[in-house]
Parts: structure tokens; sequence; C-alpha cells
């Protein structure tokens, strides 16, 4: 290139590239064409070198494919601009590598430099060892970028042992080396051997720098780290690190997953600089702690601050509204993503449809899963859980057939909650055609598809599958062993229960309350006041733990079921907790079964002062005057049951029928065989009537049900 001419034009496109002026470089490139300069592989070279780091691709290749005689530097400029591109471009680069080979052009440093760096794009480990044993082979492996790629590319790809050869092996290392290795452990949370890199780049007196700094810190975000992550901060002060917004960042996220959030609140505070990661950080760290409020302040304050959230800050914010349900708040945030166009990206509408879900709107949770087209498997396990969460257990079931239909493969949650599911709806059947799924599937019996299994066998009253299933999981957590306990209990194997209660105290599972509910359940049902008194006291004194409502309920519970009703009473009066109506409709119930109808009357008008709602308390009140044949008091508690606008719950059950479970409601008429089964009840009804049932005098039914009424309750 000896030509002033094509000195010039190499100098301006050098200049161009420097600058990233494509104008004016496409201005350069028309001279050369225009003056028959193109055949010149060193102005087309600088042309594609142009493009390429303009992002002009497309018109880098067009320059490319009209090189004649190609050079290495050539294949290079092309390569090196498609690698830091996206996916495709990477694919392009392997493509552009096994051309080169394949037309026998020997790769450089430049080349590998931009071969694993495609390679760590896409993971492909594969391409990358072969590119790794032709560099050996081409001796291009001594250059320090050659070899800090290469390491990048095993950092990403997961494979930290072959990235530790490499890292041990390099002749030379620059900061971007020791920081990739250390960032290479941080991703796989191997925090100790981050440190050691960490401690062997001060010994060789390599010079921290900001990166080097992020990564470590990143891999020390752990409680048990935080002293270390604590001296971190102080060397990065010494050292006037601070200004780099993504140290200040990692510093805040370090404190924020150690659940040191005033350290993190006091970093947060210091940053000069802080863009939607800092505040991210901090948002997400107060959200994930629990304190939710303060997560959603530090939003508004960002929001004020004129800094444009990212995806992950909204997803942190949508989970702060999830744990305090707070709806409104959630639908504000909703309607600015939408703003922000972020509605497309999966894991948005994940947080979103998880929300909806936990603040108990199903109805607007499934908009939103029903908006992407393509669900993946974390919004059907949301969606499922959701239903779930809040009673719909036969949309949850609805929800997995629909999946199971189109192929989606579940995970342990997605099962665990359709277990959850066939739980509450007593569904035994199609809980054993879901255990045989997890089989299906490789799901063995760790938490927490063990934990759901052996709770749906003892909450359908399947005892000995539950008992298989519990004595097989490998590890029992609380969730376990309290659906065992549960189980046996209420289904007449109160001593099981407390023997299974000592023998979890045995294994060192400390009890939790519902252990103590359901160990006070078992005592109720067995008629152990005694016993169950001893447990009541057991708990605050052995265990510390404070007795709440259900734990007294289970008390005036037991004592009612043992005939020991002014106790009750008088247990009731004592307690200092506020248990609004609960105790007094435990004692109601219990005077009624033992016809006790003054303190039935007593506990009913307790029930009445403290304004229930409940249509039944009224009615058995009514009962129970009526059974003691004072009519103006029955009167009186239906006129104050109309005044008070309380009506009658419509009754629900449901029933399981071969691979499906039929709901009714009292008055419901759209089951399919609903004259049939109307038609059938009306034949029982006769039939019960044949046989010489009467109604006892105090229910009243006697009083007030007809015929027709009598179906209608059953359909």
């Amino acid at each position: 290139m000896t030509s002033p001419r094509y000195r010039s034009c190499f100098s301006e496109l050098v200049q161009c590239t420097k600058q990233k002026n494509l104008l004016r470089g496409r201005a350069v490139h028309a001279r050369i064409v225009k003056d028959g300069s193109a055949c010149c592989v060193y102005l087309s070279n600088s042309l594609v070198n142009l493009y390429a780091k303009c992002g002009d691709l497309f018109h880098a290749k067009r320059v490319f494919d009209n090189i004649q005689d190609k050079d290495v530097v050539s294949w290079n400029c092309l390569i090196n601009g498609y690698s830091q591109q996206d996916l495709t471009g990477s694919s392009l680069v392997m493509e552009l590598f096994q051309r080169m080979q394949a037309e026998n052009v020997l790769p450089n440093s430049h080349t590998f430099a931009g071969v694993f760096t495609a390679a760590s794009s896409l993971s492909d480990v594969f391409s990358g060892l072969q590119a790794h044993t032709l560099a050996i082979k081409t001796d291009s492996f001594s250059d320090v970028f050659v070899g800090s790629s290469l390491l990048n590319m095993y950092c990403k790809s997961g494979a930290l042992a072959e990235a530790r050869k490499v890292f041990d092996g390099m002749p030379e290392r620059n900061s971007v080396s020791w920081a990739t290795m250390i960032s290479g452990y941080a991703m796989q949370r191997s925090a100790l051997e981050a440190f050691e890199i960490f401690k062997l780049m001060r010994l060789k007196d390599e010079r921290e720098n900001e990166y080097a700094l992020s990564s470590i810190l990143s891999a020390l975000a752990d409680p048990e780290f935080l002293s270390t992550g604590s001296q971190i901060h102080c060397l990065t002060v010494k050292n006037g690190l601070l200004v780099f917004v993504s140290v200040g960042n990692a510093l805040v996220t370090m404190y924020a997953k150690c659940g040191s959030l005033d350290d993190a609140l006091k970093t947060f505070e210091l940053s000069g600089d802080k863009n939607s990661i800092t505040w991210s950080a901090i948002i997400t760290g107060y959200s994930q702690s629990g304190d939710s409020c303060k997560a959603l302040k530090l939003f508004s304050n960002m929001h004020l601050a004129g800094i444009i959230p990212s995806e992950f800050t909204l997803v942190g914010v949508l989970n702060a509204c999830s744990d305090t349900a707070a709806v409104g708040e959630g639908k504000q945030v909703h309607g600015y993503l939408l703003k922000l166009g972020y509605e497309s990206q999966v894991y948005i509408m994940t947080a979103l449809v998880d929300m909806y879900a936990k603040c108990g709107s199903t109805l607007d949770a499934r908009k939103g899963f029903d908006y992407l087209q393509e669900p993946d498997m974390v919004l059907w396990t949301s969606m499922i859980g959701g239903y779930v969460q809040n009673g719909e257990n036969e949309n949850a079931m609805n929800l997995n057939a629909r999946m199971r239909i189109e192929g989606i493969m579940p995970n342990e949650l997605t099962m665990a909650s359709i277990l959850k599911a066939c739980s509450c709806l007593a569904a035994l059947e199609q809980g054993k055609q879901i255990h045989a799924c997890t089989i299906k599937h490789g799901f063995g019996l760790e938490i927490p598809i063990g934990s759901a299994l052996s709770t749906m066998y003892a909450k359908c009253g399947s005892l000995e599958d539950g008992s298989i299933v519990f004595r097989r999981m490998p590890r029992r957590d609380i969730v376990s062993w309290n659906a065992m306990i549960s189980g046996l209990a209420q289904n007449e194997h109160g001593n099981e229960a407390l023997e299974l209660f000592e023998d979890m105290q045995l294994e060192g599972t400390e009890p939790d309350y519902v252990t103590f509910v359901n160990i006070l359940s078992a005592c109720s049902h067995m008629g152990l006041v005694k016993r169950g008194r001893a447990y009541f006291d057991m708990m605050s004194d052995k265990f510390g733990i404070v007795p709440r409502v259900e734990h007294y309920a289970c008390m005036v519970d037991m004592l009612g079921h043992a005939g020991k009703l002014d106790e009750a009473k008088e247990f009731i009066e004592s307690t200092t907790i506020d248990h609004g109506m609960c105790l007094w409709r435990i004692l109601f119930s219990a005077c009624r079964n033992f016809r006790n109808y003054e303190l039935g009357a007593y506990a009913g008008e307790k029930l009445m002062e403290l304004g229930s709602q409940e249509s039944s308390a009224y009615v058995l009140l009514s009962s129970i005057y009526i059974a003691l044949g004072r009519l103006e008091d029955v009167e009186r508690v239906r006129r104050m049951m109309r005044l008070r606008g309380v009506n009658k719950e419509p009754g629900c059950s449901w029933i399981e029928l071969k691979d499906g479970v039929h709901v009714f409601v009292v008055g419901d008429q759209m089951h399919p065989e609903i004259k049939t089964i109307r038609e059938e009840l009306r034949i029982l009804s006769k039939q019960i009537k044949d046989e010489g049932y009467h109604p006892p005098p105090d229910s009243v039914s006697a009083n007030t049900c007809n015929d027709e009424e009598l179906v209608a309750a059953f359909t």
C-alpha cells in the first residue's frame, strides 16, 4: 500500500473506525469504489473493520465476500464483529471459523479471542474445546488476551475445573484474567475458592481493580461471609474505588443478601451516582428480607428521582406487593410496566401472576397467564399454586390436566401444589395418579414432594400409604411430621399420633405451633383432658411457643367433648387472648350436643353480643329457645337475624368419581345430570319417611323444611 491515495484512504478509515463515524466512512468507501481501489486487501480489511465496529454487519459481510484474496486479518475483522453481537452473531462466528479452516487460513491470537468470546455466549463448550486444542497447536495460547477469552468461555459454561487449569497454566495474567476467574467461582457460589484467588492476586502484587472487587463482593453475598465482605468494603475505601458505580452496586447487593440492611442502606445513601442496578439491589434486598413496605417506599423514591427501573427492579417490587397483599400498588406497577413495554417478558409476567394470586385476585392472575401464548414452566406453576392458595382447587386440577395435554413437563413445585389440591378435595384416586406421575417424571420423596404426598394420603384417610411415604422419605421436615400426626389424630388413631410426636422429638425435630394444634386435637378426640392440659403447658414452658387462638380452641373443644362444659366456660372467661367469637362458638356447639340448653343459651347470647354474622349461630340459638319453650326469645333472635342482614350460606359438597371431581352447591342447577340426581333424592327422601325417621325436636329443619328444601339442600 505505497500509493499516497491508498495511504490517505487507509488513514481516514482508521479515524472513522475510532470515532465510529459510519456516515463519513461510507463516503470514504464510495471514493474507494470510484477510484478502483477496492481490490486492495488492506483497504478492504479496513472497510470490514469499520462496518463491524459500527455494528453494520450486513455491509461488513458484503465487503468481506467481495475480497478476492482474504488474509487472516479479513477473517478476524468479521469474526470479532459478529462475536460482539447476540446469539445469532455468535453462531455465525463458529461457521466463519470452520470456513476459515476449510480454506486453509491459519488463525492467530485475534481469531481465537473472537471465537472464544462467541463460544462463551453460546455456552458451546464442545466448539470451545476444539478451538482450545487448535490454539495450543498454533502456539497462540501464550497470548494473554486469548487466555482470558478462553478462561471466560469455561467460566460462563460452568466448567470451573477446566477454567482453573487454564488459569494456572497462563504464562501471563492481566487484571481481566484475575477478575474472570473470581467471577467464575462467584457464579457457582464457590465463595471460598473465589476468595482464595483474590488473596493470591494480592500476593502477586496485582493491583485490585473495580472488576475484581465487584466479582469478589458478588461471591461473598451470603450471611456466612458478611465479616469478610466488610473487610473488602474497607479495601475499596482505602484504594478509592467507591467512585465506580459497579463497586457501589456490588456492595449494596452484598450487604442486602447478607441480611445487613442497615449497612446496605448506608452504602446506598453514600453512593453518589446511583443507577437502576443500585436501586434494584436495595429494593430487592428489603423485599426479600420481608420489609416490603420499605421496598415500596424506596421504589416510590426511585420514581421521583427520575430513574427508569429495570425488569429486575420491577420483579422485586411485585414480590413486595405479593408479600403485603398490596393489590392496589401492584396494579399501579402493572400499569407502569405496560408503559415501559415489559409485558412480554416471561419473568415479569410470572411475578405479576404470582402477585395477583397471592393477593387473592385469581381472575387477574389468569388474564396475565393467558396473555402469554407460550407460558413457561414457572408461570404454569405460579398459576396452579395461586389457585390452590386461594382454595380454587378444582381450577388447579383443570389447569394441571391442560398442562399435561399440552405436554408441559411439571417440576417439583407443580406436583406439590397439585397434591395439596387433592388433599383439600380429599380426592384420593386423583392423588394416586399424581403420585404415579411423580414416579414417572423421576421425582423422589425429598421435600417438597415427600411432604405433599404424605399430607395428601393422611388427609384422604389412607394412613397406611401415608405412613409408607413418610417412612421412606430421606429427610423429614416439620411439615411432614405435622401432616402424619394430623392424619392420625383426625382418623381416630390418637395414641399413634401421640407416639409419633414422641418419635419426632427423639429425632431432634422441634415442634412448632401447628404440631401442638394436632396433638391437642388428638387429645380432644380421645377425651384425654389431663394429658391435653400437660401438652398445653409444655408448649410454652418447654418450647417457648406462645399459645394462639387455635390452641385455646382445642382446649375448649377438649373440655366440651368430655362434657366439662362449666370448666370450658371458666377457661374461656379466664383467657387473655383476643379470640373474637371462636371459643364461644365451640362451647355453643358442645352445649347442643350435651343438651345443656341453659349454658348453650348463655354462649349463644355471647355470640349475639359480639355481632356474629354466621347464620348457623342464629339458627342453633333459635332451636335452643324452641326446646326451652321461650318463644319470645325465638322471635327476638330471628328479628335480630333479619335486622343484621344475616343470610344462610349455601352448602357445598363434592364427590370424586373415576377421574373427575363433581362439585354441588345448594340451589345450583348447572350439573349435567341434575334431573336424575333430583329424582333419586326424592326417592331417597320418601324412603327416609317410610322408614319412620323423624328429626330431633330441637332441629330447625323439623319446623321449617319441606320436601323441596330437602332436595335443594342436596343439590
